[in-house]
C-alpha cells in the first residue's frame, strides 16, 4: 500500500510549470495540483513517488536495469559505514524534524538512512526508475511519511526559495546556484564525492596500473568550507554478480575497454577500499 508523504512536505513544493504552491487532493491522495489559474495536476505512482519534471524536459537519467543493480548492492550493506557518517554529520548540525533535500538520489538508500535520523526528506532524480525504487525502499524502512521522492533535475528542484535546512549532493551533479536558491540561510550542503583510494581493488582488478582519483572540479566556489570528514573502510564483495554490480555503479564502466572489463568475467571474490569524501558548506 503507497504510504503518502507528510503534508508538510507537500507545501515546500511548488509547481514546475507555474511556480505556484502544491496542494494534495484531499479526497483520493493520489494526486497534487498547484494553486495556480489552471490548477496543474501530478499524479503519484503506485509506488508513491510523483513526476515534477517541466514539459518539455525529457526525463532520462539511470535504466531500469542500473537502479536495480545498485538497489541490490546497497540493500546488503556494502556502504552503510558511509550512509552512518553522512547522517552522523547531520545529526551533529541539524535538529530533528529538519527538513533535507537530497538531490540526486538515485535509489534512495542515503535519503532513507538520512529519514531513519528523524529528519524530513525530499529526494529528486531525473530516472523515474531511481525515484520509483526510493519511494519503494521508503516504504519498506518505514520513513514513507517523512519521505517524498520525484522526477526532476538537480539543476531546476521543484522547491520553493530557501525552503531546506540541507541539501545533500551524492555522487551527483553539484548544481551550486540551486542548492543555494532553495537552502535558507546558514543552511548546509554536503557533497559527497570519491576519496583518493575509492575502489582501489575494484581498479586494480581492471587495470595494470591503479591511479588514484583527483578529486571533483564542480565543488562549491561561493559557500563556505565548513569541514571535511574521510570515510574509509574496506569491503569483500562476494560473488561475481555483485561484484559487476558494483562496477556498474562506478564511471568506470563507461570508461573502461571491453578487454579490461572483461577481467572480472568469473571474479567471485574483491577486496577493495571505500574511501568518500564529505564536503559540508554553508549558504551565507
Amino acid at each position: 500500500m503507497r504510504i503518502l508523504p507528510d503534508n508538510e512536505i507537500i507545501k515546500k513544493l511548488k509547481c514546475p510549470i507555474c511556480g505556484s504552491a502544491m496542494l494534495m487532493d484531499e479526497n483520493t491522495g493520489a494526486s497534487l495540483f498547484c494553486g495556480g489559474g489552471r490548477k496543474h495536476c501530478y499524479d503519484f505512482s503506485a509506488s508513491g513517488y510523483v513526476n515534477l519534471m517541466p514539459p518539455g524536459h525529457s526525463a532520462s537519467g539511470d535504466g531500469k536495469a542500473a537502479v536495480r543493480a545498485r538497489r541490490d548492492f546497497l540493500s546488503k550493506g556494502y556502504y552503510k559505514p558511509a550512509a552512518d557518517a553522512l547522517a552522523d554529520i547531520l545529526s551533529e548540525r541539524l535538529p530533528r524534524g529538519a527538513f533535507v533535500i537530497d538531490a540526486g538520489c538515485g535509489e534512495g538508500y542515503y535519503t532513507s538512512a538520512v529519514a531513519e535520523r528523524g529528519f524530513i526528506t525530499a529526494g529528486v532524480d531525473i530516472s523515474k526508475f531511481a525515484a520509483d525504487a526510493a519511494a519503494k525502499r521508503a516504504a519498506v524502512s518505514g520513513v514513507g511519511n517523512n519521505s517524498l521522492f520525484a522526477v526532476g533535475s538537480v539543476f531546476g528542484l521543484p522547491l520553493f526559495d530557501g525552503s531546506a535546512d540541507a541539501v545533500t549532493n551524492i555522487f551527483a551533479p553539484c548544481a551550486e546556484d540551486e542548492f543555494c536558491r532553495v537552502l535558507k540561510d546558514c543552511g548546509i550542503l554536503a557533497v559527497v564525492y570519491a576519496g583518493p583510494e575509492h575502489l582501489w581493488g575494484l581498479k586494480e582488478a581492471i587495470y595494470d596500473t591503479a591511479k588514484e582519483n583527483d578529486g571533483r572540479a564542480d565543488m562549491p566556489k561561493n559557500m563556505r568550507l565548513l569541514e571535511e570528514r574521510r570515510v574509509r573502510f574496506d569491503i569483500t564483495v562476494e560473488g561475481n554478480a555483485d561484484i559487476l554490480a558494483l562496477f556498474s555503479m562506478t564511471p568506470y564502466y563507461w570508461r573502461t575497454s571491453p578487454s579490461d572489463s572483461e577481467k572480472l568475467s568469473g571474479l567471485e571474490r574483491l577486496d577493495t577500499a571505500v574511501d568518500m569524501m564529505i564536503a559540508v558548506y554553508v549558504k551565507e
